[in-house]
């Protein structure tokens, strides 16, 4: 008799500088349906290079935060998240297209809430003005629309914050 078939578990984990390659991968399939969207291909996670990934990698530290996320032996998504005293932006928030809305992101972005310094109280992000599933995404993980800008391919992004969450008290 054949054992079931099992779907590969979800593994989050401190990506390294060889996984540069895989993550640019995934942040392009990821932003190109944004980069159509907007008609700016030209939109800063496609310009971004497996070079620069690789040196944002081996920087990682109190300042740099990275988490990304496999099913099997397959990188399926990533983020980044810049410490800046009591704030972190999160940057490069990426889930391949055949796998969105199957938890890989919710995982993400709490594996990096959880990983920030302690001295962050605040995390922010943009995302595009007319992203209504990422949204809708942020705001069922606790964001809230706080602004707007423009960014340099001249796309309307949405500026979102949420507080971090209250440190479970100790038994």
């Amino acid at each position: 008799m054949a054992a079931p078939d099992r779907a590969p578990e979800l593994r989050i984990a401190t990506p390294a500088p060889e996984h540069a390659g895989e993550m640019l991968t995934v942040q392009r399939a990821a932003y190109v349906t944004e980069a159509q969207r907007y008609h700016a291909p030209g939109i800063p996670p496609l310009r971004e290079t497996v070079q620069e990934i690789r040196a944002d990698l081996a920087g990682v530290g109190p300042a740099l935060v990275a988490r990304a996320a496999w099913l099997g032996p397959r990188l399926v998504g990533s983020v980044r998240g810049r410490a800046d005293g009591a704030a972190m932006e999160v940057v490069r928030f990426t889930v391949a297209p055949d796998v969105q809305g199957g938890g890989v992101g919710r995982a993400l972005l709490q594996a990096l809430h959880a990983a920030a310094p302690a001295s962050v109280g605040l995390f922010w992000l943009v995302t595009g003005s007319r992203s209504d599933d990422n949204l809708r995404f942020y705001g069922a993980a606790g964001y809230r629309a706080t602004g707007t800008v423009v960014d340099d391919a001249g796309v309307q992004l949405v500026r979102m914050e949420r507080a971090r969450d209250p440190e479970p008290p100790q038994p």
